[in-house]
């Protein structure tokens, strides 16, 4: 008989402790999250729909990147709403930004954010002029 495992805790131990401790999130997002779905309670839209608004929502990035489009209501270059949107994650202003954190939003941007956004029908992109207007969001 092996004496693996013994005075250690099995992966299926460890994954049960972790579920039973309190959460991390507090009250504030169990209330959310109750709200979210009482406010999808009454509304009548398709699950796909709803798991495809979620993902979009998932990342700040985006959130943020969704904002920018929103309160400017108009198309922006691409690198103007990567500036705009490290501005927002940092709280720093656009002067005391590092070209480095910029092109490191750019580039997320380009390559995960603005390709999913484009396929929900939120912006429009226009690679040979690197500018994104907004579609759903005015």
């Amino acid at each position: 008989m092996s004496r693996r495992g013994v005075g250690r805790h099995t992966a299926f131990e460890e994954t049960e402790e972790k579920m039973t401790t309190t959460p991390d999130s507090g009250p504030d997002c169990a209330e959310f999250v109750l709200a979210v779905l009482e406010w999808l309670d009454e509304r009548d839209e398709p699950t796909d729909t709803v798991d495809q608004a979620f993902e979009v929502l998932a990342s700040e990035r985006r959130r943020l990147f969704l904002e920018v489009m929103q309160v400017y209501g108009e198309s922006l270059t691409l690198p103007d709403a990567a500036e705009e949107v490290a501005v927002r994650e940092t709280g720093a202003s656009v002067q005391e930004l590092s070209a480095q954190c910029v092109a490191n939003v750019y580039i997320s941007l380009y390559h995960d954010h603005l390709p999913r956004l484009v396929r929900a029908g939120l912006v429009e992109y226009d690679q040979e002029r690197d500018l994104v207007s907004p579609v759903g969001l005015t």
